[in-house]
C-alpha cells in the first residue's frame, strides 16, 4: 500500500492505478468505512482513501480541534483491508497558499442539515472536488449515512463529470441498531444506551410505512413521539422529505427519506432511512 502527503506524490502514486475505487474519510475509521473499501474492492481493480479532517466543513463552535484521530490505526485497518493507495494530506497540500476556490451546490445544500451549519456543504463540496481531480476515480463510495452528503455528492458528481458513478452504500451499524460514526467514542454508557433511539424512531416510521401508513405528518409525528420519550435526547430535526431533492413532503407519499438530527450528550448524532426501501439495518 502506497501512503502520500503531497500533490505531487500523489499524482505520481496514481500513476498506473486503472479502474480505480475512491472511499474519502477524516480518519478515525470504524467498520462502515471499511465496508465501504470492501465494496470498492469488489467492484473496482484498484483501490484508494483518503484521510483528511477538512477544516473548512466545521463551523464556529464545531469539534475540528478534538475530532478523533489516530492515523497508524487508520493505515494498519486500510492496509488490511486491500486499499492500494491513501492520501494522508495535510491542510496545505488540500489548501496551498494563495487558494481562493469555493464550489457551491444550491438547492440540496439549503435544508437539514445546510440550514443549521452554513457553509458546511461548501466545504464538503470544495474539498471532494479537489480530491476527485486528484484522484481520478472511476467510482466514488459513499455511505447512506450521511444521507444528504450523498445527494449533494451525486449533484456535484453528474454536473461536473467527476467521476462515472457514486455509488451510495448502506448505512454501517451496531448490533443495537445505532449508526457507526467516529463520533459515537463521546458517548458515556447512559448516552451510548440513550442514542438507541434515533435507529427505534427510524424502525418505527419503517413499520408504519410497511403497515400501510402514508401520510407525511403521521409518520412524522410517530419518529417525534419516540424520540420525545426519551429524556437524555435533544432533538434537532425530524425529517420526511423527497429522496432527491430533500423537499419536505406533506400529504400522502410514496417515496421519502426520513431523517434525524439529536444531540444525545455531547456528539450530536445524525441517522437516517429511505422508507420505500429495503434497509438491511433497520429491517
Amino acid at each position: 500500500m502506497k501512503v502520500v502527503t503531497t500533490r505531487e506524490d500523489l499524482r505520481a502514486a496514481r500513476t498506473g492505478l486503472d479502474d480505480l475505487g475512491f472511499v474519502p474519510t477524516m480518519g478515525y475509521l470504524h467498520d462502515g468505512h471499511l465496508g465501504l473499501v470492501r465494496r470498492a474492492r469488489r467492484e473496482c481493480a484498484g483501490v484508494a482513501a483518503s484521510i483528511f479532517v477538512n477544516p473548512t466543513q466545521f463551523g464556529p463552535g464545531e469539534d475540528l480541534t478534538s475530532y478523533p484521530r489516530d492515523l497508524d490505526r487508520d493505515l494498519s485497518l486500510l492496509e488490511d483491508s486491500g486499499v492500494d493507495l491513501v492520501w494522508t494530506p495535510r491542510v496545505e497540500d488540500v489548501y496551498p497558499s494563495g487558494f481562493a476556490t469555493n464550489v457551491q451546490i444550491t438547492g440540496v445544500t439549503e435544508v437539514l442539515e445546510g440550514a443549521r451549519r452554513p457553509g458546511h456543504f461548501g466545504g464538503v463540496a470544495t474539498v471532494v472536488t479537489i480530491l476527485l481531480a486528484l484522484m481520478r476515480p472511476r467510482q466514488l463510495f459513499v455511505g447512506q449515512k450521511d444521507l444528504q452528503q450523498s445527494v449533494v455528492l451525486r449533484r456535484l458528481v453528474a454536473d461536473l463529470g467527476l467521476a462515472e458513478e457514486v455509488v451510495v452504500c448502506p448505512t454501517g451499524r451496531e448490533s443495537d441498531g445505532l449508526a457507526m460514526s467516529s463520533r459515537n467514542i463521546y458517548l458515556d454508557d447512559a448516552h451510548r444506551q440513550a442514542a438507541r433511539v434515533l435507529s427505534t424512531a427510524l424502525r418505527a416510521a419503517r413499520a408504519a410505512y410497511a403497515s400501510g401508513q402514508r401520510d407525511a405528518a403521521t409518520l412524522r409525528g410517530t419518529m417525534e413521539a419516540i424520540l420525545a420519550a426519551e429524556p437524555l435526547a435533544d432533538v434537532d430535526y425530524v425529517s420526511l422529505a423527497d429522496p432527491d431533492t430533500l423537499v419536505e413532503l406533506e400529504g400522502p407519499i410514496t417515496r421519502a427519506a426520513a431523517s434525524l438530527a439529536v444531540r444525545v450528550g455531547r456528539p450530536r448524532l445524525i441517522d437516517n432511512t429511505l422508507l420505500h426501501e429495503d434497509d438491511p439495518g433497520l429491517g
